[in-house]
């Protein structure tokens, strides 16, 4: 796990690490999952595979959210507590930007809900979805930041875990955007 950079907002930290998502203790992970919960493939499968069948069961039991939403689950052998899963948009179903906008919100509303200080979320929708790397950098920086910002909280720690290079370049932009603020 790498260390990028902070932002601090009204005394909480927005994070940026690169690395692999299912290794970060925080109270909260972010799975950036399918309205069906089914976790197959991307950072979903990688979740369940390394955290246990109990995180596919729970999400049975829900078995529906719609894009925008975020339900949470038990994170059953992953060093954190919970998993929020959230439904970002599909490039092509229309009207995408607005549905990341509440991807982020009620995936950030539902921590704070449930009085959790620490929440880790990877570039939702920017893989396998298709949302454009650069847009989804921006959306959740500046949609988590206005949350710090503007709402209370429990959250002391928004945090995205970014694993590859060049979705990274994009939110390390978004933070020095930040900054400039």
């Amino acid at each position: 796990m790498k260390f990028i950079t902070e932002h601090k907002i009204n005394g909480k930290k927005l994070s940026l690490v690169q690395g692999d998502i299912t290794e970060r203790d925080v109270d909260a992970i972010v799975n950036a999952a399918n309205s069906h919960l089914q976790h197959g493939g991307g950072v979903a499968g990688a979740i369940v595979r390394k955290g246990g069948r109990v995180i596919q069961d729970e999400s049975d039991a829900i078995g529906f959210t719609p894009v925008g939403t975020a339900v949470i689950t038990g994170a059953g052998k992953l060093p954190a507590k919970f998993v929020i899963h959230t439904v970002g948009p599909r490039m092509g179903e229309g009207d995408e930007d607005s549905k990341l906008k509440n991807a982020v919100i009620n995936t950030i509303r539902l921590a704070s809900e449930k009085g959790l200080k620490s929440v880790s979320m990877p570039a939702i929708s920017s893989g396998i979805f298709g949302f454009p790397k650069d847009r989804c950098a921006k959306i959740l920086v500046r949609e988590s930041a206005n949350f710090l910002k503007t709402q209370k909280s429990s959250l002391e720690i928004v945090e995205f875990c970014v694993y590859d290079d060049n979705t990274m370049e994009h939110f390390k932009r978004e933070f020095e955007n930040l900054k400039a603020l």
